[in-house]
């Protein structure tokens, strides 16, 4: 992504759900984040930053089998918020 190769560390926001973030594999510097945090989605999806400095970043995960494609939308402000389901999670989050 972002024409980094890059590795990926699931983590957990303060008020629940899962955070995605990459880092670039060579240097170990943070690349992105890929989630937001939204109240009220399952605890297995995801909503995806697909927008401003990620766009594209959804087409990576989705391709890569880290997420479904989308389930549902989020409308928030002047973007749409795609919800996904986690399809390949690490176990220590």
């Amino acid at each position: 992504f972002a024409g980094s190769i890059c590795y990926m560390e699931y983590k957990k926001y303060v008020a629940g759900g899962t955070c995605i973030q990459l880092y670039d594999e060579e240097d170990g510097c943070p690349v992105a984040t890929a989630t937001v945090h939204l109240e009220g989605i399952p605890d297995d999806h995801v909503a995806i930053k697909n927008y401003s400095e990620n766009k594209g970043i959804l087409h990576v995960l989705v391709d890569a089998h880290i997420v479904s494609p989308p389930v549902s939308y989020h409308e928030s402000g002047y973007v749409s918020i795609p919800i996904c389901k986690l399809l390949r999670i690490e176990r220590d989050m």
